[in-house]
């Protein structure tokens, strides 16, 4: 799947088309060719994230305890401030929307990897 992506700021992916990584009812995300940055669109903001970066923000995103946020009744318990180091990234997020996020993410991370997986099979194949 193509989509074409009309603003990210300070990124060169204006009005180019980029290929869908992956996509549920919160976001989307996509790997920019021009930049070779992973693009996400969580809930309306917009980050993009080289690849190493992409891996620690996804990580940071699992270690989240959810299980203690369920069993927290305070009032501070229903939510979780998350933010990316070197991103624009930084939102208070509910439990059920920490869970669309790890979706997204763990997502895209799949087809990052399967498509590295794919690629490396393909190029050792020989063709005559």
């Amino acid at each position: 799947l193509n989509l074409q992506h009309i603003y990210i700021e300070n990124m060169e992916c204006i009005n180019q088309s980029n290929n869908l990584l992956f996509e549920n009812k919160k976001g989307y995300s996509y790997q920019c060719e021009l930049t070779n940055t992973i693009v996400v669109n969580f809930d309306g903001i917009i980050t993009s994230y080289k690849i190493r970066d992409f891996l620690i923000f996804q990580r940071m995103v699992n270690s989240v305890n959810v299980l203690d946020m369920l069993y927290n009744l305070s009032d501070e318990g229903d939510f979780k401030l998350i933010e990316a180091t070197k991103r624009n990234f930084s939102k208070e997020l509910t439990i059920c929307e920490i869970v669309q996020l790890r979706d997204l993410l763990n997502g895209t991370k799949f087809t990052i990897v399967l498509n590295s997986m794919l690629l490396e099979v393909l190029s050792d194949t020989v063709v005559y």
